[in-house]
């Protein structure tokens, strides 16, 4: 980290979730609650938006995998930490709650870092929508999703998903399932275009491991520009979005990546050495 990325140092443990980086640049942060089926209290939330917020001030994290211990990926707020202290609050202390929440959605969306939930079983609730804002979602066959918010008297818009469900699955998928609160399983979750890919239980880790690695060990500095312009984009019209794209591949020509592919293809169409500058 430098003095141009952030002032304040970066936290040096946390200690609502697991979180760990490897030596090839991969970080893996692991939910921690299997007897809650990982469900979230406030200070999981916190942590959550301060990881993120920190993310792209590290050198040393090129992707993250997000999962959970047990037999559940997250079930969504807890029911006895977050939910009987909510009814409880007065509507400032709640508008905060509501807004840290989307916090760590919009952190998700905005961190250059791609971006992978391994959904290892239940996603439920706010658990659901974290593993809507990741850049991709590889399932368990015992995995599902469950908006449930309208299931507890809330709007199914919560922390973003009215916003990113539709864009994903399209406008009628997404009004059945923030509306009905219903769970859908793996299969249909695919076959929603809500998952990018299915594997069995024992596989699931194997598989994140195996993306993770591909872009850990790729041009990271192109993926970044991809992920800001995927972002940007979906409120942005066609003349603004081709004028973003110039600007962006203009300055990723001067890039030493860019510089690295073509040496790769004039030197025997070798593999490019990707550095990530």
């Amino acid at each position: 980290m430098t003095g141009f990325r952030a002032s304040a140092p970066l936290t040096g443990a946390w200690h609502h979730f697991r979180f760990e980086v490897d030596d090839a640049g991969i970080a893996t942060l692991t939910f921690d609650r299997p007897e809650r089926l990982n469900a979230l209290t406030f200070d999981v939330y916190a942590d959550l938006r301060d990881l993120l917020t920190e993310l792209p001030h590290r050198g040393d994290v090129k992707v993250l995998i997000i999962t959970g211990s047990g037999r559940g990926f997250c079930s969504g707020g807890d029911v006895d930490e977050i939910i009987g202290s909510l009814v409880n609050m007065g509507p400032r202390d709640l508008l905060e709650f509501t807004r840290m929440t989307g916090t760590v959605v919009q952190r998700m969306r905005e961190c250059p870092v791609p971006i992978i939930a391994a959904v290892n079983g239940v996603a439920a609730g706010a658990g659901a929508v974290i593993a809507l804002a990741a850049d991709f979602r590889l399932l368990s066959r015992s995995a599902g999703f469950a908006f449930l918010f309208t299931r507890v008297g809330l709007s199914g818009g919560d922390m973003g998903s009215a916003y990113l469900l539709p864009r994903l699955v399209g406008l009628g998928r997404a009004t059945e399932l923030l509306m009905l609160g219903d769970r859908i399983d793996a299969a249909t979750a695919h076959a929603y275009g809500l998952a990018n890919s299915v594997h069995d239980d024992a596989e699931l880790a194997g598989a994140a491991r195996a993306l993770a690695r591909r872009l850990a060990g790729g041009p990271t500095l192109a993926y970044a520009a991809t992920k800001l312009l995927l972002t940007r984009e979906m409120d942005m019209g066609l003349a603004g979005s081709l004028e973003l794209e110039a600007a962006m591949q203009a300055l990723l020509m001067k890039s030493a990546d860019f510089q690295e592919a073509y040496r790769a293809f004039t030197e025997g169409r070798r593999e490019p050495r990707w550095t990530g500058t």
